[in-house]
């Protein structure tokens, strides 16, 4: 029988549930193939790895491919006191593949993680204690345990500088205290991959955290439509909710004491209607003066800035649609802008804004912050336009207003009040037949026609469903606003 090996990624999804780790090891195929938002990001942290390893210039890259042939390779360059990448460490049972394992005065080494988020987390200490209880139970001396973390702040300007862009922090001390028990958590999830049966676990915060465990849609599947988990707020409500045997929102008691839009929820769930405040709906529409502008951005936020003058992270725009509706018997007016080429795309983003955005009237945008947000980094970026951005902030307005306010609720809405939630339950209207349904969808296809490999066939194809999918957005803004005031009349 083949010895099972618990690894690094192993044990943390072990910490988070024993039924994930278990189903792992013992049926993989369980597991939902990585939708490509979770690929982007495992790509994006393979990408700073990558520059990760030029803070060690001596360093030597060990291949990958051949797992055994991995760590003979690593027994045999530990002498030669070389910074070491992906240095394979088997022990007994237990294995794990450190990013970088830098040699530390005669016979020490340091573990250094590379991870793309911005700051420590308690999920990368138990990373790391892992990693430092594998390599000392193979025998290594390890002085201290280091995070290297994307800097936020760093702001490109030429090349990249991997000392600027990197954070290192000094972790030991939080790796020696998760330590301390690791050996009796590392046996019993070796006794968890061993096991014939899959452990019963209930659900509990522990799917959602660290990370959403992939098995969550198959392990919550008995809840009702319009669960407790649907309720407005947080989880806190609604795990003590369920603990109390309360699946349902229309089920939850009345001596429970609930929030004004979770009552709103509840009377929705039960009766089927739909909730409307007509005069909070019309107070919002008075502030909307005419000419009428819809605006939505598209974004990319590379963890490796792309452009000089911006940050890790940084959203930078590279599509808006704009619909522009000059008075109330007037038929709306489409502009689309979609950068193309490699070049720093804001410049062009700026210019056309500025000529297409009239001196008054309303700026629309659903979840306005967002819009609000990109202007000002631009602005940062190119100061020449900032008595302009000063005129277009006052007349920026919020369609998000009223449905995170519960002004309108449809039960249909769960518990967000998002677009891709709000434009069906108003208008009837969705997104599932486009070729491009989700704000980060957009950014990874743009990313890779732009920056990667793609035929001309799909770059077409690509922009087209960009243009299409950003255009529903300020279009379906146009339609919600009609709808509110219909409702409101």
């Amino acid at each position: 029988m083949k010895r099972r090996l618990l690894s690094k990624s192993k044990y943390i999804n072990g910490l988070q549930c024993p039924k994930l780790l278990w189903t792992q090891i013992n049926q993989p195929e369980s597991i939902p193939e990585l939708d490509i938002v979770t690929q982007y990001i495992f790509d994006q942290g393979h990408l700073v790895g990558e520059y990760a390893k030029k803070l060690f210039l001596s360093g030597i890259y060990i291949p990958q491919d051949d797992f055994m042939g991995n760590i003979a390779t690593i027994k045999k360059l530990l002498a030669e006191r070389k910074p070491l990448f992906e240095a394979g460490i088997l022990s007994e049972r237990i294995y794990c593949r450190v990013d970088i394992l830098n040699p530390v005065n005669e016979d020490e080494w340091d573990i250094i993680e590379i991870k793309s988020s911005t700051s420590v987390k308690d999920v990368h200490i138990d990373d790391v204690s892992f990693q430092k209880h594998c390599c000392e139970k193979a025998g290594l001396k390890i002085k201290t345990c280091k995070l290297g973390f994307v800097n936020n702040q760093y702001v490109k300007n030429g090349a990249i500088d991997p000392k600027e862009l990197f954070i290192l922090e000094d972790i030991s001390t939080q790796v020696g205290e998760t330590s301390e028990s690791i050996e009796e958590r590392v046996f019993s999830l070796l006794e968890v991959i061993s096991d014939r049966t899959c452990p019963e676990v209930a659900i509990g915060q522990h799917c959602l955290t660290p990370y959403e465990c992939p098995l969550r849609a198959g392990c919550w599947g008995f809840l009702p439509e319009n669960s407790i988990f649907d309720l407005r707020g947080g989880k806190t409500k609604q795990f003590s909710l369920y603990e109390e045997g309360i699946l349902s929102i229309k089920d939850i008691p009345n001596h429970i004491p609930l929030s004004r839009q979770q009552k709103i929820q509840k009377e929705c769930v039960m009766t089927g209607n739909v909730h409307v405040e007509k005069e909070e709906i019309q107070q919002f529409l008075n502030k909307l003066k005419y000419p009428l502008y819809y605006l939505d951005f598209e974004t990319i936020g590379p963890a490796i800035p792309m452009y000089d003058g911006t940050r890790p992270y940084q959203d930078i725009p590279f599509q808006f649609s704009l619909y522009v509706v000059e008075n109330d018997s007037s038929e709306p007016v489409h502009h689309s802008f979609l950068a193309e080429g490699r070049e720093d795309t804001r410049p062009q983003i700026l210019y056309e804004l500025q000529r297409l955005l009239g001196p008054e009237g309303s700026i629309i945008s659903y979840n306005s912050g967002f819009e609000e947000g990109v202007l000002e980094e631009l602005v940062e970026a190119f100061p020449e336009y900032t008595d302009w951005l000063e005129g277009i902030l006052t007349r920026m307005v919020d369609l998000l207003f009223p449905f995170t306010n519960f002004h309108y609720y449809n039960a249909s809405q769960k518990d967000t009040a998002s677009l891709k939630k709000v434009l069906p339950a108003v208008t009837g209207k969705g997104y599932e037949d486009m070729g491009i349904g989700a704000g980060m969808d957009a950014s990874i296809a743009y990313e890779r026609i732009t920056y990667g490999n793609a035929t001309e066939e799909e770059i077409a194809r690509v922009r087209a469903d960009l243009v299409k999918y950003c255009k529903l957005d300020t279009e379906g803004m146009i339609w919600v606003v009609d709808k509110l005031r219909k409702l409101s009349d």
